[in-house]
């Protein structure tokens, strides 16, 4: 009889194990990681463009829009609008925060989910309000201002005062990425934009710098304290830009990069001088371009074997066009540095967050990471 009850509990016990794994894994799709005990903010607010978009632009007239397969082929439902195959970076970041929930697109934020944060990032969106008009409507960095002003007022509403909810909106986390579109949708179209023959790269890099501290100041008068600036990446290095101007299509094209670089340059010392001047402003940069040329140069040691070229896309490098509705992307999606013409792999975007979290060497984030950013 005892062996009968000993078999029964080693059942229960396989079955209950199972159940654990199942959640865990469900958890893993749906946000979690933190370390278990909640998160370590009350809320996460994310501000930038199709790098971090997960659905913004869905249900505006745009070409910049992701919610069609194989976006999202890795993602456990249907495409969201991500452009990825699965998780951008502020998905792993919010999971290493420890949210047991994504962060939702703010044109499905609603109620009290707004006290958990909101996505307000939209493809295409830049600094500068001209930036990708080419590609149709998308919410530029004031539009996504304006909205977030919103859910300020929502917030104030829901926790009764301004006091409390300026408190509260004290302890959350903001990442904030534009200027990629500045350089992308703009600079480098002279066809369709006049910035380039307005402006040397020095003095185009000084005017969005400009614009971009007034509008950082912005969202700090609206409650932000605890902010990442996420610098512009390798865009010479994407699969679009070495389709157009690398001759042997793995050089990256280094008068775009070279434009960058004068870019990220200037938001390092925007953090210094909001630290300094601003009253409990706790400003950190995350060098996205540093990570990401990390990535290219030690590819193999991340498992990556394609840097040059896109899992999915048309023409050269597979970068001359994006990745077409219901198109068969590439089967190793993990060993593609790039999904698509412009925007990263899942497999690429998990290493930028966690490096962004938690920096991997003292160039990854400047002065401390999100991981010490969320402690203060």
């Amino acid at each position: 009889m005892a062996g009968d009850e000993l078999k029964k509990m080693l059942v229960v016990l396989l079955i209950l194990g199972l159940v654990f794994n199942l959640n865990t894994l469900v958890m893993g799709q749906r946000g979690g990681g933190g370390g278990g005990g909640g998160p370590q903010v009350p809320c996460y607010f994310v501000f930038g463009d199709s790098l971090v978009d997960n659905g913004n632009n869905n249900n505006i007239v745009s070409l910049a829009k992701a919610n069609y397969l194989p976006y999202g082929i890795d993602w456990r439902g249907p495409p969201t609008g991500r452009f990825s195959n699965a998780l951008t970076t502020v998905d792993v970041i919010a999971q290493l925060l420890g949210f047991s929930n994504f962060i939702p697109p703010y044109t499905q934020a609603s109620g009290r989910t707004v006290l958990g944060g909101v996505n307000y990032a939209s493809a295409a969106a830049g600094i500068r309000d001209e930036t990708g008009q080419q590609l149709g409507q998308r919410i530029a960095f004031n539009g996504q201002l304006r909205n977030y002003q919103t859910t300020v007022q929502q917030v104030v509403s829901i926790l009764g005062d301004e006091n409390t909810a300026a408190n509260y909106l004290s302890r959350c986390i903001y990442t904030v990425g534009l200027g990629n579109n500045d350089y992308l949708n703009n600079y480098f179209m002279p066809t369709t934009y006049s910035t380039s023959r307005r402006y040397t790269p020095v003095q185009y890099a000084d005017v969005l710098i400009q614009q971009y501290t007034q509008q950082l100041r912005t969202l700090y008068n609206y409650g932000a304290r605890k902010v990442a600036i996420i610098g512009v990446g390798q865009i010479g290095c994407s699969p679009n830009s070495l389709a157009q101007g690398s001759p042997d299509g793995r050089q990256c094209v280094e008068r775009i990069n070279s434009a960058c670089r004068l870019f990220n340059d200037r938001l390092r010392n925007v953090v210094d001088n909001f630290n300094n001047n601003l009253p409990n402003a706790k400003f950190i940069y995350v060098n996205a371009y540093g990570i990401f040329g990390d990535i290219l140069t030690n590819s193999a040691s991340y498992g990556f074997t394609v840097t040059n070229a896109g899992c999915c896309g048309v023409g050269r490098n597979n970068g001359q066009i994006t990745c077409l509705p219901l198109q068969t992307p590439c089967r190793n999606r993990n060993q593609y540095v790039f999904w698509d013409a412009f925007h990263p792999t899942s497999a690429a975007n998990t290493i930028v967050g966690r490096r962004s979290y938690n920096a991997q060497t003292s160039t990854d984030t400047y002065p401390i990471d999100i991981s010490r950013l969320a402690q203060l």
